[in-house]
């Protein structure tokens, strides 16, 4: 395995200020990174040498800009009434049994996902990771644990200096460009191994709990797996996850991209997310009877899902790349039909055990940030089982073939959706929604100045 087999003890659990201090001093860590994720899921943060980051631990000066959360993809700042044009600090407490090490890196570097509060404890409502955490605790007021698995499609490519030019599939050990499809291609993955090898040895120093790698339909395209458990701490490991990726590629000189749609001529890029829900008093799946048959709260799930995705679409759908993917004819899903083991509809039952009943939501992009998405996606189901709605019929045949397209087609739809759609502002906050609207319309902004190559071939010289 990469890296000190030290990293690990008997007992790495780490719940308390006092764990945190007791794991850092036996690794003998020299750095901490402080993380929170920006809207657009980038890593954002400092990084301390080990004895500060103790001293502000224990005293909470840990902090950084609350502006952070109103940045753009492109590095640019909002104007938005509900982020102070003084820009103030707020508190970084880290959460303890996120910290791990970073495997990338010669010197002893600790990582660790912080909430954003404000000095007095209370949550910065606009901050990603406390969007889901109030999602979750209207779940757990009723009573319900829902559980997450996402699987994560992603492309390798050619590192490409100059952005001008299209991407290429790296050249594999075989010492050509993987240039045809190879769904589930074993020796077609195994072209890469080297750089997987580095990407299992980070994940498992980091504790990230990935399950199956296979090969995706596009060239050089992957897909991992993750194994089921709580939103929050899933949505922790597919953050880092990504990062994870990117840097086991890099090392071999190779980019790994989530973009939604990286390559012309290729499939995009998902993240879809299965989704159970169990009872906290019982641990029985909700989603199932006792004969193994959908429940009415399943169906009223899906359902939510059905009336609402659309207007949550700017959150699992964030940047103008997403809808290059959701179109008829790349086996993406267009609408929001659902049916029992049906890869076509965009709500899927896969076949199981009662105690695995679960719904695939295969809408959201591999570019989105998993915080939002899965709020997003936990939301628009929540309300549908509140409101007790009724899924409309499920969809028996091929779903691409229907002419109906029921997700917003770009953009800007997307985000007029998100902008009057109340109910879904109600439960993921109204001041994020505001924030989030103004990042998004400044990136398609500083989008719309950018001429491309399209235009530059068709319009130049012909209109």
């Amino acid at each position: 395995m990469t890296g000190n087999d030290e990293s690990k003890s008997k007992d790495d659990t780490v719940r308390s200020k006092d764990d945190l201090i007791r794991w850092l001093k036996e690794r003998r860590i020299t750095e901490v990174e402080v993380m929170v994720t920006d809207m657009a899921g980038i890593a954002r943060g400092k990084i301390v040498p080990t004895q500060k980051f103790i001293s502000g631990l224990n005293e909470r000066t840990l902090r950084l800009p609350e502006s952070i959360f109103g940045q753009t993809v492109t590095g640019d700042f909002i104007d938005s009434p509900v982020l102070p044009d003084t820009e103030p600090d707020c508190v970084l407490d880290p959460d303890p049994s996120t910290v791990r090490i970073v495997p990338w890196y010669e010197e002893p570097t600790a990582q660790i996902i912080c909430n954003a509060n404000y000095r007095d404890g209370s949550p910065v409502q606009v901050a990603p990771r406390n969007v889901l955490r109030r999602v979750l605790a209207l779940y757990e007021a009723k009573g319900w644990q829902p559980v997450v698995a996402p699987e994560v499609e992603f492309f390798l490519a050619d590192k490409n200096i100059d952005p001008d030019y299209p991407l290429q599939p790296p050249i594999g050990t075989n010492g050509r460009r993987e240039n045809a499809r190879q769904s589930y291609g074993i020796d077609a993955v195994n072209e890469f191994d080297p750089i997987f090898e580095d990407m299992y040895d980070f994940c498992e120093m980091q504790d990230l709990d990935i399950d199956t790698l296979i090969h995706e339909s596009g060239a050089a395209q992957v897909e991992i797996n993750f194994d089921h458990g709580d939103p929050l701490l899933i949505a922790d490991q597919a953050f880092l996850f990504k990062r994870t990726m990117r840097q086991a590629a890099m090392k071999h000189g190779v980019y790994a991209t989530f973009m939604a749609k990286p390559y012309e001529g290729e499939p995009g890029s998902a993240m879809h997310i299965h989704q159970s829900l169990v009872d906290v008093d019982t641990g029985e799946n909700l989603f199932a009877t006792k004969q193994g048959r959908d429940t009415k709260l399943f169906l009223s799930y899906i359902a939510g899902l059905q009336k609402y995705l659309g207007d949550a679409m700017a959150l699992i759908a964030p940047n103008v790349n997403s809808y290059r993917r959701i179109v008829r004819d790349l086996a993406a899903p267009i609408n929001t039909h659902w049916g029992h083991e049906n890869r076509t509809v965009g709500l899927r039952v896969p076949e199981s055990k009662r105690a695995a009943r679960r719904i695939e939501n295969r809408v959201p992009g591999a570019d989105c940030n998993p915080y939002l998405a899965f709020a997003a996606s936990l939301a628009c189901g929540y309300i549908g089982m509140e409101a007790g709605l009724i899924p409309t019929k499920e969809m028996k045949g091929n779903a691409y073939e229907s002419k109906r397209h029921a997700l917003p087609r770009h953009l800007l739809d997307a985000l007029e959706n998100l902008r009057t759609a109340s109910e879904l502002k109600e439960v993921l906050g109204s001041d994020f929604v505001s924030v989030y609207l103004a990042v998004k319309h400044t990136e398609h902004e500083a989008y719309q100045q950018v001429i491309s190559a399209w235009e530059r071939e068709h319009l130049l010289l012909n209109v």
